[in-house]
């Protein structure tokens, strides 16, 4: 179906005025979201892509409805995985509770711009190179792979890249930072604050996060209308979701196994896809590929119960129950030990409070899996630290 002009329009309008009254209402002022505001904040933003969907489904027929579902969901769910680098982003550089917002609205707008730029890019090279297809497939099959490989966290420095290191010895960096401001004044000079290199950093793997993203959802439709909103609507709300499940995200243990899962299938199908329109003489003499094509209907169906099964495994597993336990508790030790992490006295409050809720739910675990979690020790001696400051800081 083609999608007029005027379409085309009130949708990019809609987009940027939610993303300007988030701005203006929500962002502005630099505060601590509730877990209320986050809960009816993500709601609605789901909400209207749902709406957007019903609306999709009946000017547009059932089957581009169910395309912008099966890539809203896809896209969705990787969403959530990159809140996994956007947290430990943020822990990196220590950027305070209160200012968490405006980096990241400033890495789903960054993200939104990224990614329709290789929508556009990746929707020419599909009208005139057929082939594109295999390479899609071949990038997914290799992300899904890399998601299978055991995570090392020595010398894991995500902040820590190139961009930033070159940042740091060209301008002038303050080690502190002014607020939520990019730039302050330091022995009468104008340099940068961490808020600005946070925020260069997020943006450097939002890009990469689109290298990802978009051969996924170019495997369930090639309707550019249907890449870009199911891409847009899936990042509404991701900020309000980051403060929502904040804590909850090491949780899903078995997410990169779903999420590979996914990855994979629809490289496989955007293989099949490329074998079917073949044009490449040294593939069957350049002629199409009788093969099994892979419905829109099948895919959809494919990604949500592999996302059921994900979330409800990684709910229920004892082993997931104690890792999330116990790197929460490690999590929120740190941050009452870190006195740049917020001059809220409440704030500090909420967190040890959290931290002595986790220690009594790790306490009823069974001990054969919250030992096995990584570095136990460390963490042990962390919290102690955390009871010992606060301890000091009632004597006071």
């Amino acid at each position: 179906m083609t999608v007029s002009p005027l379409a085309w329009g009130v949708t990019i309008v809609v987009i940027l005025a939610l993303l300007a009254f988030d701005y203006f209402f929500h962002i502005r002022k630099a505060h601590i979201p509730t877990l209320k505001e986050a809960a009816i904040w993500s709601s609605i933003y789901v909400g209207l892509a749902l709406v957007f969907g019903g609306v999709v489904w009946v000017l547009g027929g059932a089957q581009m409805g169910t395309e912008y579902f099966a890539g809203y969901i896809t896209e969705k769910a990787l969403s959530v995985d990159n809140l996994f680098v956007f947290l430990i982003i943020m822990a990196s550089f220590r950027v305070p509770r209160e200012d968490q917002q405006k980096v990241l609205l400033f890495g789903i707008v960054f993200s939104l711009i990224a990614r329709t730029a290789f929508i556009l890019l990746g929707a020419a090279l599909i009208n005139s190179f057929s082939w594109v297809f295999y390479i899609f497939g071949l990038i997914l099959l290799i992300t899904a792979g890399n998601l299978l490989k055991p995570e090392s966290t020595e010398g894991d420095d995500e902040a820590n890249n190139f961009i930033i290191r070159l940042a740091r010895k060209i301008f002038h960096t303050s080690e502190n930072y002014d607020g939520d401001k990019l730039f302050t004044m330091e022995n009468g000079k104008r340099v940068l604050t961490p808020m600005l290199l946070v925020m260069v950093a997020i943006g450097g793997t939002d890009i990469l996060f689109a290298l990802d993203s978009i051969p996924a959802i170019f495997g369930l439709t090639q309707n550019v209308f249907i890449v870009f909103t199911a891409t847009a609507f899936s990042l509404m709300g991701l900020r309000q979701l980051y403060f929502l499940i904040d804590g909850l995200l090491d949780r899903l243990i078995y997410l990169s196994y779903g999420l590979a899962t996914i990855l994979a299938f629809i490289g496989v199908k955007l293989v099949l896809h490329a074998l079917h329109e073949n044009t490449l003489p040294f593939i069957n003499g350049g002629e199409h590929v009788p093969v099994i094509e892979i419905t829109t209907g099948l895919s959809l169906s494919v990604i949500v119960g592999v996302l059921v099964v994900t979330v409800i495994a990684s709910l229920v597993s004892p082993a997931g129950k104690a890792m999330t336990a116990v790197n929460n508790a490690r999590r929120h030790a740190d941050a009452y030990l870190d006195l740049t992490y917020t001059a809220d006295p409440a704030e500090r409050e909420r967190v040890y409070k959290a931290l002595c809720d986790e220690e009594q739910d790790i306490l009823k675990m069974d001990l054969k899996y919250r030992d096995k979690v990584k570095d136990i020790e460390e963490i042990r001696e962390t919290v102690a630290r955390a009871h010992s400051e606060h301890e000091r800081y009632l004597s006071r």
